[in-house]
């Protein structure tokens, strides 16, 4: 009996489940003797009888089955420049890649999104198990015909939450240092990085891929409870779902890693619900398109939270806002706030403001070996601004509305600051002598200041009473301006409004 071997090359596997899908659509052939297929060498050794069955055979049966024979090199070229411009897009329209004015709000909506697109890998992934798992088992009613979708992504959706708020938990119950907190948000970072590589072809990290003893995708498609079948998908090896656990794991927070799963999981429900009516769709190459530039979703976020890590490390990084800024020529945004100690019975005094636009001056000047006496004003205090660390001082401290007081003696070298999370920043510069400190002049080495705090204003504030009006630009009390001027003045803004650029639509 003849036989041959031969070494086809399979482009587009996003995990190691992946091997499994491609060995079944190739056994599945007539005088295939075996198939071993490779995630690290995106390959698959065939062993076949010439006789029945074709090299092109076997090709035909992986692009079928989802994946590609010949490398989509085009897709990659074009996914570097799509990572390139989010990361300039996030960096200028919220004070860097640590998206200073907007994480909190949007995040949630961005984790959203990237459900919606991983649940086309879920669908590819485990499909006939959700398939299992909808069919209608004879009821007769319109419910009875979507209960078992509905129970099986029920028990998906609890699972992760369940999952999320745990590994979340983790950080809050074991009162993780600054340092393990940095670590793990570090972490995360990289293995997002490395995972939204994978699902978006690059081949630079497909050997550091985490590879689990078993698959989710090989269960028997036998199962009597949809729910409980939806519960165990929270413990799949899906690369996807994995990144997605240590993003939540670096919140260090039940309730916020316990709503990121949430909004995840929300994300992957329409698809898997409509599965079979998107099932011709899928076939016709949107998968691999989609799926790749999930992936490019989750290498932005992957860098987003590991800029987060470095900030909490104490790593000063420029943003990406001031190197777009000074790129762009835009002096204002690139400089960044900046004030000086003053000297009161030995002790040198600095201020800073915690509001809905971060912390004002975000770059302080103290002198070397005198005790300094750090005033922070909690004026509108948020889930952003509200806890303050210092890695080099071991510091980690919940701002009050009102006054708060720290206490230091700086001994050389930058002092860098950051919220909570790590997305709002500053530095403390120590130096020699204070009385040479030109605050006028611009310092590239201080973080860019916050453009604003929309998304982390909107909810908590704790300090200044939101709804306080502020001065007019007439006077204190508009009562006593006359009409005429009024209506000249809003007649001068309506036009304005009417006949302006909509180059700050996204501002």
């Amino acid at each position: 009996m003849k036989s041959r071997k031969e070494k086809i090359k399979v482009f587009d596997m996003t995990c190691v489940s992946c091997e499994l899908r491609v060995e079944k659509a190739v056994k599945r052939l007539n005088g295939v003797r075996n198939a071993l297929a490779s995630f690290n060498d995106e390959s698959v050794i065939v062993e076949y009888n010439p006789d029945l069955c074709s090299l092109e055979n076997i090709k035909d049966a992986i692009r079928v089955s989802g994946y590609s024979t010949e490398s989509s090199s085009r897709y990659k070229i074009a996914g570097m420049f799509v990572i390139a411009a989010a990361v300039i897009l996030i960096g200028s329209s919220s004070s860097g890649i640590d998206i200073n004015s907007r994480l909190n709000g949007a995040t949630y909506f961005v984790l959203f999104l990237v459900g919606i697109l991983t649940s086309i890998h879920c669908v590819g992934m485990c499909g006939g198990m959700a398939l299992s798992q909808s069919v209608n088992k004879g009821g007769k009613s319109k419910f009875d015909s979507i209960k078992p979708a509905a129970l099986y992504n029920a028990g998906r959706v609890t699972s992760y939450t369940v999952l999320g708020g745990i590994v979340g938990g983790l950080g809050s119950v074991f009162s993780l240092s600054i340092s393990i907190k940095a670590g793990l948000q570090i972490f995360a970072g990289i293995f997002m990085i490395i995972m939204g590589s994978n699902m978006s072809g690059y081949s630079l990290f497909k050997r550091f891929n985490i590879r689990l003893p078993w698959s989710a995708c090989s269960m028997k498609k036998k199962p009597r409870t949809p729910f409980l079948v939806g519960i165990l998908n929270g413990l799949m090896p899906c690369g996807p779902l994995q990144a997605m656990q240590l993003y939540a794991l670096g919140t260090g927070s039940i309730l916020k890693s316990s709503l990121s799963m949430l909004m995840f999981s929300l994300g992957t429900v329409p698809l898997m619900l409509g599965f079979g009516a998107v099932s011709g769709i899928l076939s016709r190459g949107y998968t691999k398109t989609l799926l790749k530039f999930s992936g490019i979703l989750v290498i932005v976020l992957g860098i987003v939270m590991g800029s987060r890590g470095l900030a909490l490390a104490g790593v000063n990084i420029p943003t990406v806002s001031t190197l777009a800024a000074g790129l762009y020529g835009n002096k204002t945004s690139a400089e960044s706030s900046a004030g000086k100690s003053t000297l009161k019975d030995g002790v040198q005094i600095i201020k800073m403001t915690a509001d809905d636009s971060g912390y004002i001056p975000n770059g302080l000047y103290v002198q070397k070996n005198v005790p300094v006496k750090w005033i922070i004003d909690g004026k509108a205090l948020n889930s952003c601004n509200g806890q303050i660390i210092v890695p080099s001082l071991n510091i980690q401290r919940n701002l009050q509305a009102g006054e708060n007081i720290i206490e230091f003696t700086p001994k050389g070298g930058d002092i860098n600051f950051s919220c909570g999370m790590g997305m709002i920043r500053g530095v403390i510069k120590v130096v020699d002598d204070i009385s040479t400190v030109d605050t006028s002049k611009p310092d590239s080495s201080i973080p860019a200041p916050s453009s604003g705090m929309p998304g982390c204003s909107m909810h908590g504030a704790q300090g200044e009473d939101s709804t306080t009006k502020a001065p007019s630009i007439y006077s204190t009390d508009l009562s006593k301006v006359e009409t005429a001027r009024l209506v000249r003045k809003a007649e001068k803004y309506i036009y304005a409004i009417e006949h302006a650029p909509l180059v700050n639509s996204f501002a």
